[in-house]
């Protein structure tokens, strides 16, 4: 029977050492390097080409979804099985929407680490018992594919030019630009596209570059601190739909710049942060728009903010740090 190589990635040695024990069960699946964490797993799954891959997703430097999408780009045909303490619904779609096949619990790892292992080799997705609310991508309903991407930026000088990058791209398409931000933000903003030579008055004029302050768009659909999704679906939904009509081409689209989470986040209403961005998620699925999140580097102290660090990132389609 030939041999099944493996790449154990987790950044705690102890359960490394316990998915080794567990792998035990078949002979012929054979662990073959480890990895503790995010690049040293994409840098491993790159050199070894393994069959199989068990991805922790809260790895540091780069989280398991993030490691994930590259390791499908240079290892397409490495199967991954991601292993996580976290069990929200949104969350598995969001890492085995990369091309990842199994999600296992860690607290049901004794259990069900081998049956998904056996599962994910025959080309079966595998997903944890105790998961509950879960659906699988092919009875979900979607639009085309949309950007829902993140940038943790370290200053106001990289926030700017990140985000005039990002509306001179989509207003030079045809595109709207939708720009949800602090005041100083947005005259920045303003004053660098200017400088670029962007009329952006003109566009104004014509309903394809929107400005709006953050405070002010959150305070139209917030209930009890979280976001209200019949509300939301209503300013931010209406927002879209109003905008997509201001475009120049026939396939153009809403380009987004957005601070309501990071807004959120920066006033410890850290639930409801993570609740918008899947909100938004949910929006997608009914109009389609490009949306970049900005979010501070300043606003994470290390160790005590990784859950809430990698629950945001799962929320995205890509994550970019600075």
């Amino acid at each position: 029977m030939s041999s099944i190589r493996i790449l154990v990635a987790d950044d705690y040695e102890g359960w490394r050492r316990q998915v080794r024990l567990l792998l035990q069960a078949r002979p012929e699946w054979q662990v073959i390097d480890e990895a503790s964490d995010g690049p040293e797993a994409v840098q491993k799954a790159e050199e070894l080409k393994p069959d199989l891959i068990v991805l922790d997703i809260g790895l540091p430097k780069l989280n398991g979804i993030e490691a994930a999408r590259r390791i499908r780009q240079l290892s397409p045909g490495s199967k991954i099985i991601f292993l996580s303490l976290y069990s929200s619904p949104d969350l598995v779609q969001a890492a085995l929407s990369t091309g990842g096949l199994g999600y296992v619990r860690k607290t049901d790892a004794r259990r069900e680490l081998v049956l998904a292992v056996d599962a994910v080799l025959r080309g079966k997705q595998f997903v944890s018992s105790t998961i509950k609310g879960y659906k699988p991508a092919h009875v979900l309903a979607t639009k085309a594919p949309h950007r829902h991407e993140v940038l943790f930026y370290p200053d106001d000088a990289v926030f700017l030019d990140s985000c005039t990058r990002f509306i001179a791209a989509a207003l030079g398409a045809g595109d709207v630009a939708a720009i949800v931000a602090t005041e100083s933000h947005r005259d920045g903003l303003f004053q660098r596209l200017k400088a670029e030579g962007l009329d952006v008055d003109a566009e104004i004029k014509h309903g394809r570059y929107i400005s709006l302050d953050v405070a002010k768009t959150l305070s139209t659909f917030m209930v009890n601190d979280m976001p209200d999704w019949e509300r939301f679906f209503e300013v931010v939904g209406g927002l879209v739909s109003g905008a997509t009509k201001a475009a120049k081409g026939e396939h153009s689209r809403v380009a987004m710049w957005g601070e309501c989470g990071p807004l959120l986040w920066a006033e410890g209403k850290v639930d409801a942060a993570i609740r918008l961005e899947q909100l938004l998620n949910r929006l997608a699925t009914i109009y389609e728009f490009d949306l970049l999140c900005a979010y501070a580097l300043s606003s994470f102290h290390g160790e005590e903010d990784e859950h809430v660090f990698q629950s945001i990132c799962a929320e995205h389609s890509a994550v970019y740090s600075q």
